[in-house]
């Protein structure tokens, strides 16, 4: 085809496998749900099933999951059927997950079966953003302009007022898991969940 840059032939085999590390560059976000969920305790947060039964079909580690989990909030991926497809084809949830694809009803599941220890497992990412002082005040730098002074409602804080707060950030965790639940549960005129 001339001048173009032309990409290898799909049926042309390598002498040697190439790695799956070497596609997820060192800043990749995936790289920090992965440390992060590798620390937690995750049977002291409430998740089910992290010790394995002795008998039956093995199951996937709750870590593995709760690692779906946060990549698709991060991507904004809400659909158990969504999760699954990205995990068959998307090389950074390959990288996450060792290449491990649950299907749509175990993913589900395993968001209806750990909503406390989902919750558990906000709060602590938060303390810890707060711990590595990720969270920082307001930084004012003064260069002789004059402002009008404002203390509105909007603008100075109370205990009552970060209370209410805090709250709310509850409030929007469960609508985000409510979300997830219609996710999962709205068919489509094809007779399948909304992707």
């Amino acid at each position: 085809m001339g001048r173009f840059v032309e990409g290898a032939q799909r049926s042309q085999t390598t002498l040697l496998p190439e790695c799956l590390d070497d596609f997820i560059a060192e800043g990749n976000p995936v790289r920090i749900v992965d440390a992060f969920v590798e620390e937690l305790e995750l049977a002291s947060l409430g998740f089910d099933g992290t010790m394995p039964a002795s008998t039956g079909r093995p199951s996937y580690h709750p870590a593995v999951l709760l690692k779906i989990y946060i990549y698709g909030y991060l991507n904004r991926v809400q659909s158990s059927r969504r999760l699954e497809r990205e995990c068959q084809r998307n090389v950074e949830l390959m990288w996450l997950t060792g290449r491990l694809a649950p299907d749509f009803k175990t993913i589900a599941e395993f968001r209806r079966s750990n909503d406390e220890g989902i919750r558990n497992v906000c709060r602590r990412f938060v303390m810890i953003c707060r711990d590595l002082k990720l969270f920082t005040q307001a930084v004012v730098a003064i260069d002789g302009s004059k402002f009008k002074a404002v203390n509105s409602r909007d603008n100075n804080f109370t205990p009552n007022k970060i209370a209410r707060r805090q709250e709310q950030i509850e409030q929007s965790i469960q609508r985000y898991l409510d979300a997830l639940e219609t996710a999962d549960r709205t068919p489509t005129s094809r007779g399948r969940s909304e992707d």
